[in-house]
């Protein structure tokens, strides 16, 4: 006999999990339109790997890792490897009225499309076989204890820190990795002149915007008034974000610029993330405009300071991220959501103690992040090169690692 779970929310999950993971192949068509044409099917790869390889090790002990005992407040354990025990019947504990096997799908498109965010830091540099390799080990010691920390009984969730979507556990530790891998790997020998197609970035972006719904709409586990405030206050983000990065844009680089335009959106939905469903949607206004104005000041940043952060990931995720780790501690609250704890408040509501765990907590895995990436980076280059030399950037990344052409 099937079990009596809540269909309604069993199918809006469902639902959520495919827009989730559709997020990462808007994510290729986005790198992949704003690097050159003879490295859009390479970088491309990167993000569709992940999909393949990320979907494997999850299923190995990735899920179990984050959501399966705890060790320490660190880690799980091994105890749901390969979903051992798990079946047609089993319901997620945190909400039993929803299938374990959908939360496993969930969170699974989370892990798939985090480690791919990186790639556009160090776009057009990198071989793919260590790629691969940084794939692996990246995972298995940060995004897994990450994850556990904040979302599976870990010591960050103990602590009572707030993150409804992933801006710590995504955003923070994929763009402070990206600043680490451009310090590794140096500038690109060949730059790019600028975004090949950009309309390609722009499809990217509609369905990053699109699968950023069940981002966050979804990460409330069930339909109810919640759900909707995150997906409103995802929208109204995203919106207020890229019109405030299109007018400073205009100011500043006296054009209206496009890319512009969808590079706002990308950076108030990486801000809104970790807020989504604690905060008011007036609130949810002003971090939008946070989000653009200090994410654009970032990007300046890196300019002037040539670093070669290709697609601007640490500007926009990493910056953006900790906007939203911030933001959460400022304005989180009762008023948005009841689920949020008196000590919870955010500190323009009395909680200082709260906000100060938010900062500690997100300073601390952008460190983590940060270092690890770099010191991974470093023993992979000993076991097999991480970086393209000149005349194989010169030839392009499709041809020389992949054999290809996206453009005959």
């Amino acid at each position: 006999m099937l079990p009596n779970f809540d269909t309604g929310n069993t199918g809006f999950m469902l639902v959520a999990t495919s827009l989730v993971m559709l997020m990462t192949p808007g994510l290729a068509f986005f790198y992949g339109g704003l690097v050159g044409r003879k490295n859009v099917l390479a970088i491309m790869t990167q993000s569709f790997v992940s999909m393949g390889w990320t979907t494997v090790l999850w299923f190995l002990f990735g899920y179990s890792l984050c959501f399966s005992g705890d060790v320490g407040g660190v880690i799980g354990n091994l105890d749901m490897a390969c979903l051992r025990g798990v079946n047609f019947t089993s319901a997620f504990q945190g909400q039993s009225s929803l299938p374990l096997l959908v939360f496993f799908a969930y969170q699974m498109m989370f892990a798939i499309i985090t480690p791919a965010l990186i790639t556009g830091a160090f776009a057009n540099r990198v071989r793919f076989k260590a790629y691969l390799v940084f794939l692996t080990v990246w995972l298995i010691f940060v995004y897994f204890p990450i994850a556990h920390m904040t979302w599976g009984g870990g010591l960050f969730q103990q602590w009572g820190v707030l993150d409804f979507a992933g801006g710590t556990v995504v955003h923070c530790t994929a763009g402070f990795a990206a600043l680490a891998s451009v310090f590794f790997v140096g500038k690109r020998k060949i730059v790019d002149k600028g975004p090949h197609n950009i309309p390609l970035v722009a499809l990217g972006t509609g369905l990053l915007w699109f699968g950023w719904y069940g981002f966050n709409a979804g990460s409330e586990l069930r339909v109810d008034s919640i759900t909707a405030l995150a997906f409103v206050n995802t929208d109204v983000a995203a919106s207020v974000a890229a019109v405030v990065w299109l007018i400073i844009a205009w100011i500043f680089e006296k054009k209206p610029k496009f890319v512009g335009l969808l590079t706002g959106a990308v950076a108030g939905l990486v801000a809104i993330t970790p807020a989504a469903g604690y905060v008011t949607t007036g609130w949810a206004v002003v971090i939008g405009m946070l989000a653009s104005i200090v994410c654009y000041i970032a990007v300046t940043l890196k300019n002037k300071l040539g670093l070669d952060d290709a697609l601007d990931v640490w500007g926009v995720h990493g910056v953006g991220g900790f906007v939203g780790v911030i933001c959460t501690g400022l304005f989180a609250s009762t008023l948005a959501n009841p689920a949020v704890t008196a000590a919870q408040q955010g500190l323009v509501y009395g909680g200082g103690l709260f906000f100060v765990k938010q900062l500690t907590v997100g300073i601390g895995v952008i460190v983590y992040a940060f270092l690890f990436t770099y010191v991974a980076l470093w023993i992979i280059d000993k076991i097999t090169p991480v970086k393209l030399s000149s005349d194989e950037q010169e030839v392009g990344l499709d041809i020389t690692l992949h054999g290809e052409e996206a453009y005959l």
